[in-house]
């Protein structure tokens, strides 16, 4: 079990290294990309079929135990990410080979792709927040190389934009780890969670909360939350179609998956950060769907809908309780899919007919194409019975339970504004009869990778009931963070405040 939950981190990296021996043969490293992906959707289902909902698995790596050494720990959300990350990964690289049938834009790209799921995966089974902070360094560098790497002007400019903020969360992240340490004496999530839980409870909890509100303000940025999500829309649309794909699905979700660590490992409890978060989801929501209303271009359109759905997961977060988690949880592996989705066949849109919806027009011939954008559009929207229905619904059910009305009302209008963004689309790139006559012809085997997600759209809509059980128990376990931690076999005590400090310290058997 040790070696599933380091794999994940290990074969994407060790892969990257081996891609780049092939530097000079596109097809070989395009292989090695494709096995390696694979590999990591192997061990993330065997991860799943070991743990189930209900179990942890737990490595030290190096035999350290924690604070001195770093512990990776998988549950069945992060269980779950890994295998969606790497399909996402294989995905976009079969699209590249299959669909677009571009040439590589350099030999670093496949290098660069499994770096960021080396990346990404790390970020997903870290226990750690100092390792988080690495992961996340790890994620910036290896986007920001695929951002910039045509070197089109566009994407310079954009890149500046993504890197400047991404670097200002950084910092951030960084000052909050710090005051973490300083007050804690460790940075594992369980210990700082039930060292504050204790300090709390003594009346003390207030020397980490300046830590967590830095930390919160990183993972919001990261996240691509209100208001600092400037850099998504101004990015997202200018890399190769893969890589954009690849960026919607995965980024921002790293970003999600800290805040929900940080509301039930780190600072259980904190209900301030609930609050906040309740004000920054509904307005997340809103801003997205409306920036999207206002826009021309496809993929221009699409990255503000990324805005718009991570307003439902950041409500969720700010429910709280097992069942919004849960929600979350759904909604979390739904919209990955999704969005990538959309992504792929904007990405088909652009190349063939144009960036803009006034040129975009005449493909409803390409039948198979037509399915493959449809499917993803109106799940996004919530349209039962794909799984864009179970996830919102889920969501609202929370909010409601919650007596959370203005989250309810908010997801309702971000819902109708965002079908009418997709009928949108539809309507200029597949209904308008076509001014010059659709040369290309895209049968099975090109849309095979769109399809493929489609298909999985549609299987998590109609086995809605068991995904949702799933989510369910995965959910009760993030949120019963006592639980976890006996799991995890965490043990923590706090000392007694001793000079110079005047806060917590951990005490070392």
């Amino acid at each position: 079990m040790n070696a599933l939950v380091v794999s994940p981190i290990l074969l994407p990296l060790l892969g990257a290294v081996l891609a780049l021996a092939w530097r000079n043969s596109p097809a070989s490293q395009a292989r090695i990309a494709l096995w390696t992906s694979a590999g990591v959707i192997v061990i993330g289902i065997s991860l799943l079929a070991a743990l189930g909902g209900h179990g942890l698995a737990i490595t030290q790596l190096g035999g350290w135990p924690v604070p001195a050494g770093i512990a990776l720990v998988s549950d069945g959300l992060s269980a779950a990410l890994v295998t969606i990350a790497g399909l996402m990964i294989f995905t976009a690289v079969a699209y590249r080979r299959l669909s677009l049938r571009e040439s590589d834009p350099g030999h670093c790209f496949h290098p660069l792709l499994l770096a960021l799921l080396g990346g990404v995966c790390g970020a997903f089974l870290t226990a750690d927040l100092f390792n988080l902070f690495v992961w996340f360094e790890v994620i910036l560098i290896s986007s920001f190389a695929l951002l910039a790497m045509e070197g089109r002007s566009q994407q310079i400019r954009a890149s500046v934009s993504y890197v400047l903020l991404n670097l200002i969360a950084s910092a951030l992240f960084l000052i909050g780890l710090g005051l973490v340490y300083g007050k804690a004496g460790t940075l594992a999530m369980a210990d700082v969670g039930l060292i504050y839980q204790q300090a709390s409870a003594a009346g003390n909890g207030g020397s980490l909360d300046l830590a967590f509100a830095l930390l919160l303000v990183a993972f919001a940025i990261k996240a691509g939350a209100f208001p600092l999500y400037a850099w998504l829309p101004a990015s997202y649309h200018t890399p190769s179609h893969a890589v954009s794909a690849v960026f919607a699905g995965l980024l921002t979700k790293v970003g999600v998956y800290a805040l929900i660590r940080l509301t039930t490992q780190v600072a259980p409890g904190a209900d301030w950060i609930r609050e906040v978060l309740v004000v920054i989801g509904m307005l997340t929501m809103l801003m997205g769907v409306l920036g999207a209303a206002c826009q021309s271009e496809v993929r221009r359109i699409l990255s503000y809908h990324i805005i718009s759905q991570i307003g439902y997961l950041i409500a969720g977060i700010a429910i709280g309780g097992p069942t919004a988690i849960a929600a979350v949880v759904f909604y979390l592996i739904h919209h990955i899919v999704v969005k990538t989705n959309l992504f792929l066949v904007g990405g088909i849109i652009d190349r063939h007919r144009g960036a803009t919806l006034s040129r975009a027009a005449g493909l409803a011939s390409w039948t198979l194409l037509t399915i493959a954008f449809l499917v993803p559009a109106l799940s996004l929207a919530g349209i039962p019975p794909l799984s864009g229905f179970a996830a919102k619904l889920g969501i609202i059910h929370a909010a409601a339970g919650a007596e959370r009305y203005g989250i309810v009302a908010v997801a309702l209008i971000t819902g109708l504004l965002t079908l009418y963004s997709m009928i949108k689309i539809y309507i200029a790139a597949f209904w308008t009869p076509p001014e010059r006559v659709v040369r290309h012809r895209f049968g099975l085997i090109r849309t095979s990778p769109m399809l493929g997600l489609a298909a999985l759209t549609v299987v998590m809509g109609l086995a809605a009931g068991p995904v949702a059980n799933w989510s369910q128990s995965v959910g009760t376990l993030i949120h019963n963070v006592d639980a976890y931690r006996r799991l995890a076999q965490v043990e923590t005590q706090i000392a007694e405040p001793t000079p110079p400090h005047d806060a917590l310290v951990r005490s070392q058997p």
